[in-house]
């Protein structure tokens, strides 16, 4: 990449530590056997000097008692109420990937006086659930981050500025699957389709319709055919899904996953696989989720390309230092996070979306949707 590029990139990017004089107090909710502590949502604070953790929770007493001996710090509990109530830190992390814990962990967090809250992805099972927790939020002043570590890549907003700059020419639509493993369909649309859908908000604003279908065994969901998800999703079905967004920038997304969908030997950052893929008339930017590198870009001029290519931001991205000084620099600045609860909903809403236009026999439908909880259950 050339240098004007790498310096964007960079100015874009919250490198630099906060005030050496500030500690941020940093309280960690994990649940072992139900989520645990996610992917590092416990670690990422040691490689924040201006963080220093205080108090970890864990309901699991073997679990609780490894986490303290992992960390080496702070005062542990088995009632993440009990250690916010006593503790009151200035940030909160909750770890767990189960998800039907994340409302009552996020409101007590908000209740107790957190300044901010690092929170594992999907952020929540429904959108009547975001509305509450976000008016709560929204009352005390507290910033919510999400664990959707691509949000914060610095090779994002150079993506955005090479569309914008017309280096692909028109852009014509948007592609995007899941990692189609044996997750794949619904269950992959929510744990990782979400990455996919955080990265298309950010390039082309939020949806405003979508055109969806929802299959089982290759036959479109009923009610029969849904039950209880894995990693506390809720009412779930479908192993294949299929949908179409419409845009705030007028750019068609297409989203899809389809179980066992990749070739058994595939690589795991193969093209095919989970990511996003952003088609113009005279090239092509790919995004590989959770890869390094991150964005690709290809051209009638130039062959495939790395859009930033740099191990040491890699690091940063993967281990969330990146993401954990943003949500640090969002209090300083009373500003929103990169990833905010608010991002967190318009994903929530894709996802639900999808299952509301299946229930509708393919339906357009548009958002924000008029019904707040899980479409699954009024099949």
């Amino acid at each position: 990449m050339n240098r004007r590029h790498l310096l964007a990139a960079l100015a874009a990017a919250p490198f630099a530590s906060p005030a050496a004089e500030k500690k941020w107090s940093v309280a960690i909710i994990g649940h072992t056997g139900r989520g645990g502590y996610g992917h590092g949502l416990d670690t990422m604070w040691r490689a924040i000097p201006a963080t220093e953790i205080v108090a970890i929770a864990d309901a699991d007493e073997k679990g609780l008692a490894a986490e303290l001996k992992k960390i080496g710090t702070g005062k542990g509990f088995a009632d993440y109420k009990a250690m916010l109530a006593e503790v009151r830190p200035d940030i909160v992390a909750i770890g767990p990937r189960e998800i039907d814990q994340h409302r009552d962990m996020l409101l007590a967090a908000i209740q107790n006086g957190a300044k901010g809250i690092y929170i594992e992805k999907p952020f929540l099972r429904s959108l009547a659930e975001c509305d509450e927790v976000i008016a709560a939020a929204e009352k005390s002043g507290t910033k919510i981050a999400i664990a959707h570590r691509n949000r914060y890549h610095p090779a994002l907003p150079i993506v955005g500025k090479l569309i914008a700059d017309g280096v692909i020419g028109r852009v014509l639509e948007m592609r995007g699957r899941g990692k189609e493993d044996p997750r794949g369909g619904s269950l992959d649309m929510w744990v990782l389709g979400s990455h996919v859908m955080g990265c298309a908000l950010s390039l082309a604003g939020s949806a405003k319709a979508c055109t969806a279908g929802v299959y089982q065994n290759s036959k479109p969901v009923t009610k029969a055919d849904v039950k209880e998800g894995a990693e506390g999703i809720g009412p779930l079905a479908g192993d294949e899904v299929h949908a179409r967004f419409e845009m705030e920038n007028g750019v068609p997304f297409f989203f899809d996953s389809i179980k066992d969908g990749r070739l058994k030997k595939a690589a795991y950052d193969d093209p095919a696989s989970f990511g996003l893929q952003i088609f113009g008339n005279s090239g092509v930017i790919d995004l590989r989720m959770d890869q390094e590198p991150f964005a690709w870009i290809q051209t009638a001029k130039e062959p495939r390309r790395p859009v930033l290519e740099d191990k040491d931001i890699a690091k940063k991205v993967s281990s969330h230092e990146i993401s954990g000084l943003d949500l640090i620099a969002a209090i300083q600045e009373n500003r929103a996070p990169l990833c905010d609860a608010v991002q967190g909903r318009q994903i929530t809403e894709m996802i639900s979306a999808v299952f509301e236009s299946h229930r509708l026999n393919g339906q357009r439908v548009l958002l924000p949707l008029q019904t707040r909880v899980n479409p699954l259950t009024l099949l």
